[in-house]
C-alpha cells in the first residue's frame, strides 16, 4: 500500500465517524516557542490549553512535521529522519478511552478491502501506564486482546505532558511485532526494535503542576473536559505495509535513494558508508523540499539556519558518494514527484522551490570549495603538531569568513580522527554576539548606565503611551538624565534624556522612527525631542535639548509631537503593510518581512526571496498598492488575545516577541498584521506609492524601497521634467525614448572603439623608433619611456611586445614602458630569452618599478606588468630599472 493511499484511508475512516478533517497546518509553527511543528498535535495546541474554544468536538489530521534533535543520528540508524507525518485523530470532550481504542483497533485490523489497513491482529501489542486499570480492561474485555499482549509500563515511556503545568495523562501505545529475524521476543517491554510501535493514544484526563522530567511533578487533580490525542507515524505503517526493512525503504524515501544512485553509480545496500550517505541524501532532501514548501529559506539563524544545515549535509554527502556537478534539480525533482499526491501545493509551487534550493547549492559549492581547503590546511596542522583538537579559533574563522557552519565542521574534523574545540568556538561566537550588542545599545542609549533607567521604571513604573489617540498631552517628568547620569535639574543648552509618566510620543521600534517635537514645563522651560528609545521595556526615553529655562524632576510638563512628521511616517507605515501584503500575494508565503524602516515620506521593507524580483512583478505589486489606496479601506486597529489574532490569520513575524493580547492592524480586506505602530485611517490618505527598485541586502534576502503621498508625487513631477527635457533633446515622443537613446548609446560606443583603434594604432606606430633608440647598458639593449597618457593595459602590452621583437642581432634585451590611465601609474616589462641568460627577470624588474610607484606587481620571468598610485614617480621608476639592469648585466 502506497504512503498516499496510507494517508486517504486515514482522513477517510474518521471523516466517515464524524470527525472534522484538519489540512496539515505549515511546518512554521504558529507559536512563538516553536522554530517548526514536530509533532501532529501542535495545531490544536490552543484548544488542549483551553486558550481557544475548538470549532468541532472531533477532528483528524495528517501533519507535517520536522525534528532536528539527532540530525547526526540520521542515516547511521535507520529510524532517525528529520521529516515524517503524523496521523491524529482528535477529541475535546467527546469520546475518551473507549471510543479512541475501538477506532484504533477497528482501523489498523479490518480488511483493506472494507477501508482498513489489513494488519494480522495477533501480531499487534499492547503497552498501558501501569497504573491504568480502565485503558488495559478495554483493551482485554471490550477489544480481545489477549492479556499476555497486553503490558504495563512506567511513566517514561507512557505517560504524556507537555511539559509545563498543564493537560496530562497516561498513554497506551500499539505495537507491530516484526518476527524473529528481528530479535528475541518478550514484546515491547524487552525489544523495541521487533515490536515497533506505530499508534500512540493519549488519554488527556488529568493537570499536572510544576516539576521536571518525565516523572518530576504532581498530579493536582482530573480536568474539567477529558480529551483525546492519537499519533501514528504514517512512515512507520507504511514499513509494515511495504513489507520492507525500514523507513528508507519505503515507497517516497526510497524513489530519492534511486535517483542519488542514478546520479552518483552507489548502489544502496553495497557498503555501510555509501549507504549512510545515501540515506542521508533521501532524508535531508525531502525535508529540504517541505520545508521550502512552507516557505522557509535558508540563513544563518532559526528555521532558515535548519534548513541551510540538512540541504548542506546532503549536497555534501553526495559529493562524497563521487557526484562532481550540481545535483540537486534532479533530487528536487523527484521528491516533488513522489509527495506530490499527497501535498499538491509542491506541484504548484515548483518552480519556486527549485529556484530556492539550487541557489543554495550554488552558495554551498562555492563555500564548499574554499572552506574545504581551509579546513583540510588545519587539520594537517593540528596534526603535525601533534594535537587531536582543532582549535575554537578555526572553527570560528571558518564560520565567520568562510560561512562554514559549526556542524559541518564538527562533522568534517570527525571524518579525519580529530575533534573541534567547541567551547572555544561558543566563547568567540558570544563575544562577537556581545560586541554587536553593545554596538547597538550604544546607539540606542548612549553610554548612559542601563541601572538609571531600570530605577525610574522601578519607581514610576512603565511609560504610558498615549499616541495612537493624542498628538498631545499633559505629562509629569519622572526621570532626568544629563550627560548619561541621573540628576535632579538641567539648564540650557544640556543635553538630556527626559522620562514622562504619560507620552504621546512614539518610541522607535518595530521598523518605525521615532517621534520629535517638544516638551514645555509649567515653568517655562522648552526642551526639543529629537529621538525617542527604549532602553528598558516599558520606559520611553525622550533626548534632546534644554533650548530655554530649566528642566526639573517631578516638574509638571505638556508634551506635543510634530504632527506633520508623524503623519508622513503613519503613511508610510500603512504602506508597508499593503507592500508586505501584495509582495506575499505575487511571491507566496516566503516573501516574509525580514525587516523594514517606517520615516516620514518614504520606507523600505525587507523580505526574504531567493532571487532578484523581475520588473515586471514589482510593476503588478505597485499597481495593487494604488488600486488598493484608491478603495478608500478604512485602517483599524483592536487588541486581542493572541490566539484570536493568530485565529483570524493576522501575519505575525518569528522572532517577535508577544504578549497574551496584541494588537492587530487591519487594512479593509487586504491586510492583518500584528503591529505597534502609528497609522493612517483610511488608504486614501496615502495618495500615492512609488516603488523606487529592488535589491539584495544578504543571501536570500531582497530591498524595496518606496516612496509615500508627496514624496512620491514629488518624485513623479521631477522624473515628468526630465522625460520633457529628454523628449526635447532628442525630438521624439516619450515612449519613443528607449530606442532613440539606445540608438545613441550604440552610436558613441562604435565611436569610442574606432577612436580606440586609432590610438592603438598610433601607439604601436612608435615601436620603430623605441627600438632604434634603445640605450647599451653594459652590452643590455634597455629601451625606457613613457607613451602618451590614457593608453590602456592591453595596448601597452601589445607595444612592449613589439618593441621586444624589434631589438635584432641576438643583443639581451629590457623593455620597460610606462604610461598613466584614469590617473594612476602603469608598466608593462618585458625580457627576451638572451636577457634572461644574463639574469635579468622581468617580474623582478616590474617589482622595483612598481615599488617605486608607490604599488606592486608581478608576472613570469619574459613578461610582466604592475602599477601604483603616484603618477609622479615615473621617472624615478625609469631610473630604478636602468639601475637595476645595470647591477644585475
Amino acid at each position: 500500500m502506497e504512503s498516499a493511499e496510507i494517508r486517504r484511508r486515514w482522513l477517510r475512516f474518521f471523516e466517515e465517524r464524524g470527525h472534522t478533517v484538519v489540512p496539515s497546518a505549515s511546518l512554521i509553527a504558529d507559536d512563538p516557542t516553536l522554530l517548526l511543528v514536530p509533532a501532529g498535535m501542535v495545531p490544536f495546541k490552543p484548544y488542549f490549553l483551553g486558550e481557544v474554544k475548538p470549532p468541532f468536538d472531533r477532528a483528524t489530521s495528517v501533519q507535517k512535521c520536522v525534528r532536528t534533535p539527532d540530525i547526526e543520528e540520521v542515516g547511521r540508524t535507520t529510524r532517525h529522519g528529520t521529516f515524517f507525518q503524523m496521523c491524529g485523530n482528535f477529541s475535546f470532550g467527546d469520546y475518551f478511552k473507549e471510543g479512541a481504542i475501538t477506532y484504533a483497533w477497528e482501523l489498523l485490523t479490518s480488511s483493506q478491502a472494507d477501508g482498513g489497513y489489513g494488519l494480522e491482529p495477533e501480531k499487534l501489542w499492547i503497552t498501558v501506564y501501569e497504573k491504568d486499570d480502565e485503558a488495559e480492561r478495554i483493551w482485554r474485555d471490550v477489544v480481545g486482546v489477549p492479556a499476555e499482549r497486553i503490558q504495563r509500563l512506567g511513566m517514561g515511556p507512557n505517560f504524556w505532558s507537555m511539559g509545563v503545568p498543564g493537560p496530562c495523562g497516561p498513554c497506551s501505545e500499539i505495537n507491530y511485532d516484526r518476527g524473529p529475524e528481528f530479535g528475541e521476543e518478550g514484546g515491547p517491554a524487552v525489544n523495541d526494535e521487533r515490536y515497533v510501535e506505530i499508534w500512540n493514544l493519549v488519554f488527556m484526563q488529568y493537570e499536572r503542576g510544576p516539576g521536571q522530567g518525565k516523572d518530576g511533578f504532581q498530579i493536582l487533580g482530573d480536568l474539567p473536559a477529558q480529551n483525546i490525542d492519537t499519533g501514528l507515524g504514517l512512515e512507520r505503517l507504511a514499513m509494515i505495509l511495504q513489507g520492507v526493512q525500514n523507513m528508507y525503504e519505503t515507497d517516497t524515501l526510497r524513489v530519492v535513494i534511486d535517483t542519488a544512485t542514478a546520479l552518483t553509480g552507489v548502489h544502496y545496500g553495497r557498503a555501510k558508508d555509501s549507504d549512510v550517505s545515501l540515506r542521508v541524501v533521501a532524508d535531508h532532501m525531502r525535508t529540504a523540499v517541505m520545508l521550502i514548501g512552507d516557505g522557509v529559506t535558508p540563513g544563518n539563524e532559526g528555521r532558515g539556519y535548519v534548513l541551510r544545515r540538512i540541504m548542506r549535509r546532503a549536497i555534501r554527502n553526495m559529493r562524497m558518494l563521487g557526484a562532481d556537478r550540481p545535483v540537486v534539480a534532479e533530487l528536487v525533482d523527484v521528491v516533488i514527484g513522489t509527495m506530490g499526491e499527497q501535498y499538491p501545493e509542491l506541484i504548484t509551487d515548483r518552480k519556486r522551490i527549485e529556484s530556492v534550493a539550487l541557489a543554495e547549492e550554488s552558495r554551498f559549492l562555492k563555500t564548499l570549495s574554499a572552506g574545504t581547503n581551509i579546513l583540510d590546511s588545519a587539520v594537517t596542522e593540528t596534526k603535525a603538531q601533534g594535537g587531536r583538537v582543532l582549535p575554537g579559533e578555526q572553527a570560528f574563522l571558518l564560520h565567520d569568513t568562510w560561512g562554514f557552519p559549526i556542524d559541518l565542521t564538527l562533522e568534517m574534523a570527525s571524518e579525519q580522527g580529530l575533534s573541534v574545540d567547541e567551547d572555544g568556538f561558543r566563547r568567540l561566537m558570544k563575544e562577537q554576539r556581545d560586541r554587536a550588542k553593545a554596538d547597538a545599545q550604544k546607539k540606542k542609549t548612549g553610554h548612559a548606565d542601563l541601572s538609571a533607567y531600570r530605577e525610574v521604571a522601578d519607581r514610576s513604573g512603565a511609560t504610558e503611551f498615549t499616541g495612537y489617540l493624542h498628538d498631545q498631552g499633559e505629562a509629569t517628568v519622572v526621570g532626568l538624565l544629563v550627560d548619561g547620569l541621573p540628576s535632579p535639574a538641567a539648564t540650557e543648552g544640556d543635553e538630556v534624556e527626559i522620562v514622562l509618566d504619560r507620552t504621546p510620543f512614539y518610541a522607535e521600534g518595530g521598523g518605525q522612527l521615532a517621534d520629535t517635537g517638544r516638551i514645555r514645563l509649567d515653568s517655562g522651560a522648552v526642551v526639543e525631542i529629537r529621538d525617542v528609545q527604549r532602553p528598558v521595556p516599558g520606559v520611553s526615553v525622550h533626548k534632546g535639548v534644554v533650548q530655554v529655562g530649566e528642566v526639573t524632576l517631578g516638574a509638571a510638563a505638556h508634551a506635543q509631537i510634530d504632527l506633520t512628521r508623524r503623519r508622513a511616517i503613519a503613511r508610510a507605515h500603512s504602506a508597508t503593510h499593503l507592500t508586505h501584503q501584495a509582495l506575499r500575494d505575487a511571491l507566496g508565503p516566503t516573501a516574509a518581512q525580514a525587516g523594514s524602516e517606517n520615516s516620514p515620506g518614504r520606507f523600505r521593507f525587507d523580505f526574504g526571496s531567493p532571487a532578484a524580483v523581475p520588473g515586471t512583478v514589482l510593476t503588478d505589486v505597485e499597481q495593487k498598492i494604488n488600486e488598493v489606496l484608491a478603495r478608500e479601506l478604512d485602517v483599524t486597529a483592536e487588541v486581542m488575545p493572541i490566539a484570536e489574532a493568530k485565529r483570524q490569520g493576522a501575519i505575525a513575524e518569528f522572532g517577535e516577541k508577544y504578549g497574551e493580547h496584541v494588537r492587530v492592524v487591519t487594512i479593509g480586506d487586504f491586510s492583518k498584521e500584528l503591529c505597534g505602530g502609528t497609522h493612517v485611517h483610511n488608504t486614501a490618505q496615502l495618495g500615492l506609492v512609488k516603488l523606487l527598485g529592488e535589491s539584495s541586502i544578504g543571501s536570500g534576502v531582497r530591498r524595496v524601497e518606496a516612496l509615500v503621498g508627496v514624496d512620491a508625487y514629488n518624485f513623479l513631477a521631477r522624473e515628468h521634467t526630465v522625460v520633457a527635457q529628454l523628449t526635447d533633446l532628442v525630438k521624439g515622443r516619450p515612449e519613443e525614448l528607449p530606442d532613440k537613446i539606445s540608438g545613441m548609446l550604440a552610436k558613441l560606443k562604435d565611436a569610442e572603439k574606432e577612436i580606440e583603434r586609432f590610438r592603438a594604432e598610433k601607439v604601436l606606430q612608435a615601436a620603430a623608433g623605441l627600438a632604434e633608440a634603445a640605450e647599451d647598458v653594459k652590452g643590455v639593449a634597455l629601451v625606457t619611456g613613457a607613451v602618451p597618457e590614457g593608453t590602456g593595459a592591453d595596448d601597452l602590452r601589445k607595444l612592449v611586445l613589439d618593441v621586444r621583437q624589434r631589438i635584432s642581432g641576438g643583443r639581451p634585451a629590457v623593455v620597460a614602458l610606462f604610461t598613466v590611465a584614469n590617473g594612476r601609474p602603469l608598466t608593462v616589462i618585458a625580457t627576451n630569452e638572451a636577457g634572461r641568460e644574463r639574469g635579468l627577470k622581468a617580474g623582478e624588474l616590474v617589482r622595483t618599478a612598481a615599488k617605486t610607484l608607490g604599488g606592486g606587481g608581478g608576472g613570469k620571468d619574459d613578461v610582466a606588468q604592475g602599477g601604483g598610485q603616484n603618477p609622479a614617480a615615473v621617472p624615478d621608476a625609469i631610473e630604478a630599472v636602468r639601475r637595476l639592469v645595470g647591477e644585475k648585466a
